[in-house]
């Protein structure tokens, strides 16, 4: 093999082991199996993932470029801490992001946008109505249904880097929310705050959409830093 096609195949393999480690350093962290605040132990990580150290220091990396890992400089990196200005701070960005993404879409899209939000709707109830009240962020299944729904509302915006940002953006409110579905006492509620946004989007009301979409995503701090009263704020 030439060196210099050896030399672009070493660089994909090494690109590949990086994302692979990123990917299962990201699910453990948006499980919980490594809690906010916690030190990240590269030998142990590669030892525990059975990969390299390479790897695996350079998926911290990338996981601090998405805000889910925080790197202490030659102390190594930690999870990211929870707090609720973190969770506001998530929001306001989440909603500058996804208002303009929305707006894009309601103004671009097409029939198979409009198919597309449909489609993802119904997967996610079918997913809530047969697991019942057990429909939980956690389950696989459920947050890949979940993301493509919210996913589905600006994807005819036209800007891949908007889509990008709402992505990071939705995991690092991951863990957040997490907590919030704790709180969700019927499946029938949750579905029918999302169908309610839908069908605004899917009306392409540019002014409702956009305020509905504000408030969906505020409800989660509501949900987990409940006022003092215990009332949502």
């Amino acid at each position: 093999m030439p060196r210099a096609l050896a030399k672009s195949v070493d660089a994909q393999t090494a690109d590949t082991l990086s994302e692979r480690a990123a990917a299962l350093i990201q699910r453990d962290i948006l499980t919980g199996r490594l809690p906010p605040g916690s030190r990240l132990g590269i030998m142990d990580l590669a030892q525990g993932y059975g990969m390299g150290a390479t790897p695996v220091r350079e998926g911290l990396s990338r996981l601090a470029a998405r805000q889910l890992v925080i790197a202490l400089g030659q102390r190594g990196f930690r999870v990211a801490p929870v707090s609720e200005t973190d969770l506001r701070d998530i929001t306001r960005m989440r909603i500058i992001v996804e208002q303009e993404a929305l707006c894009l879409s309601m103004k671009q899209g097409k029939d198979d946008w409009e198919a597309g939000i449909v489609a993802a709707l119904h997967r996610m109830q079918r997913y809530v109505e047969r697991t019942g009240s057990k429909f939980t962020e956690g389950a696989e299944e459920f947050d890949t249904l979940h993301k493509r729904f919210h996913t589905s509302l600006l994807e005819a915006c036209g800007s891949p880097r908007l889509l990008a940002a709402h992505s990071d953006l939705y995991d690092q409110a991951y863990r957040y929310r997490r907590v919030m579905m704790r709180k969700f006492e019927s499946g029938k509620t949750f579905v029918q705050a999302h169908r309610d946004l839908a069908d605004c989007v899917l009306a392409r009301d540019q002014r409702r959409a956009p305020a509905m979409l504000e408030a969906h995503l505020k409800s989660t701090i509501g949900y987990v830093y409940p006022d003092e009263k215990g009332q949502k704020s």
